[in-house]
């Protein structure tokens, strides 16, 4: 059975260290559902918890697909 550890959680700050974006941006997407977090109650500012495993499935759940490279040729010079 595998148990979780304290350093398993991370709060925003260290979260959004971890994913590299502001606090800011890391709680906007926590509102938009696209990360998991956990608030922790009884206090009357939220504080969010976050899991190291569920911040790396958020980024793997929506990855970015190449594009092709812009050109600065005219349409005439590409053929």
């Amino acid at each position: 059975m595998n148990t979780l550890q304290v350093s398993d959680w991370l709060t925003a700050s260290e979260a959004a260290a971890y994913l590299k974006v502001k606090p800011r941006t890391l709680l906007v997407w926590v509102r938009q559902g696209r990360v998991q977090a956990f608030a922790l109650s009884g206090i009357q500012r939220r504080v969010w918890r976050f899991r190291k495993v569920d911040l790396d499935a958020a980024l793997l759940q929506n990855p970015v697909l190449p594009s092709p490279a812009p050109t600065v040729l005219s349409e005439r010079r590409l053929i």
